[in-house]
Parts: structure tokens; sequence; C-alpha cells
């Protein structure tokens, strides 16, 4: 008797802020070694992964940003699973989007995550996380920290070495999305790494208390992003006059976060900055 598989399965895809984000060189291979730390928030894609009798991949999204042919990282995803586990089936995946595209949240990258863990599920292969982390490193340097089951990491390498990271206080955050994308290809290519200087530092894996998690903030693209892009500036000192801790552009941006001491302070903010111009939302750490 063969195996039954779920017909249906809805997963839900977090975005993340990198907290710190530290380029450490450029390789030989052009990746960068990096030193993140990744922190999943409260913002979520949701995927709806069906098998059935038609061959091929099909991807449908209900935002006209995201490509729905191979190029599609969940469509990748979905493609490398079936083939590395030599299964033939017909695979629909729809993407309701709620995470920006191109502002440095991993949108993506999770979307390929859930897409991995999704029909690991769904088909019941029971790959181990291990494989699934070999297989999402093919995808997007992001995507291992997705499939991870911690809240928080370093990541370090091209992304794919993770440790956890314990932060005792919940983080209520404002994430700002000006409305414009950015590469993070470019962002990457423009930044100029000093290759005769070591900078690997040694970072925090325990935070207890706000100040430590504000204490350690840094972005090393922000200043090669800003100079292209000011209205990154322009959003970091909105977010801190409406009493934001500290701000930060998230990954190659373009979406600021900010970070607030409680939740009552963070939907005040949230009211004001729902009046501009910008896409706003009001996020927790998970």
């Amino acid at each position: 008797m063969g195996i039954l598989w779920l017909s249906e399965l809805t997963v839900h895809a977090p975005a993340k802020i990198n907290l710190v984000l530290k380029i450490i060189r450029k390789r030989a291979d052009g990746y960068h070694d990096i030193q993140s730390i990744l922190q999943k928030v409260s913002l979520y894609d949701t995927l709806v992964l069906k098998s059935d009798s038609r061959q091929g991949i099909r991807v449908t999204t209900d935002n006209p940003l995201v490509p729905t042919n191979a190029s599609n990282l969940a469509y990748r995803a979905a493609d490398l699973f079936l083939r590395q586990q030599k299964i033939v089936t017909g695979l629909s995946i729809h993407i309701q989007k709620r995470i920006p595209v191109g502002a440095g949240l991993g949108g993506g990258s999770t979307n390929a995550a859930a897409t991995l863990a999704g029909l690991n599920k769904l088909l019941k292969c029971n790959v181990e996380e291990t494989a699934l982390f070999s297989l999402g490193i093919k995808i997007g340097a992001d995507v291992p920290f997705f499939i991870y089951n911690m809240p928080a990491a370093l990541a370090e390498g091209i992304g794919e070495r993770l440790t956890p990271v314990k932060i005792d206080i919940p983080l209520w955050i404002i994430i700002v999305f000006p409305g414009f994308s950015i590469s993070t290809k470019w962002a990457y290519e423009n930044y100029k790494v000093l290759t005769n200087t070591s900078k690997k530092i040694s970072i925090l894996r325990h935070f207890k208390g706000l100040n430590d998690v504000i204490g350690v903030l840094d972005n090393d693209l922000e200043s090669i992003v800003t100079r292209r892009y000011p209205e990154i500036q322009k959003i970091k000192h909105i977010l801190l006059q409406a009493g934001a801790c500290g701000a930060l552009m998230s990954g190659s941006g373009s979406a600021v976060f900010g970070i607030f001491s409680d939740e009552q302070h963070a939907r005040e903010a949230f009211q004001r900055l729902s009046m501009t111009s910008y896409n706003v939302f009001i996020v927790r750490s998970l």
C-alpha cells in the first residue's frame, strides 16, 4: 500500500530583521562572509501548498511584483525538493504576500524555507532539518535561518553557520517600508571590504535587557545604501522622533525598523506613522 499524502497544507512564513550585519570579507566565489544576528518577527506571508494530478509546479500570488516562474524562490525550493526526493507529482503554491518585496526582510527566503518544510510535511518525507539546511543554502543564504527552529540566531559564513541567540525580553518593533526595493546584489557589490584587515568581532549571544539589544544595532550596508537612498536616513530619524530606542536598516534595505521600550509606546508610534505615506507594520519578536 502506498504512502497517503496530504492533499493541501497552509504554512506561515515569518519575516526577519537584522539586529547586526557585519561584512567580514569578499570570498573568491563572489559571496561575502558575514556575521549577523537575525531575529524572526510576527509579519507573515501565507503559503498554500496543494498536490494534484497535473504535472509541474505552478505558483500564484496576490502581489504582481512577485515572479511566478522558475525564478521564484518557492518554485526553486519545490523543484529542488521534489527532485532530491525523486517524487513525481503536480504541485500548486499560492503565496499571499504581506512581507514587502525587496525590503531586506527575507520575504523570498522565508517563502523558500516554508516550501521546503511544508513539502516535507505534506508529502510525509521525514527529511531531517540538517538535510533541509543543505537544500536551503542552494537557494539563498538566508533560507537556512528560516528552516532553523529558533527565533534568533547568529549567522556566519555566508549565512549558513547558525548559532542560537537568546534574547530574554520581547521586542516591540515598528517596520517602515518606504515603497521602493533595493537590490541585495547591488548593495553588496558596492560595499568596499578592506580585505587586508580582519573585521571579525565577538558578538553577544545572550541579551538580558533592551539596552543590550540597542547597544549592538549595526549594519555595514547602511552607509552605502543611504548615500543612494537618503530616504532611509530620513525614516530612521522619524522612528527615533516617534520614540524608538534605536533604529536600523534591515539587511540590504529598504525597510527600516525601530525598537520600542514596550507595546504601548510601539502602538502609539504606529498610530502616528500610519498617517504617513509609508507602509508601516507593528510586530514583535518571535
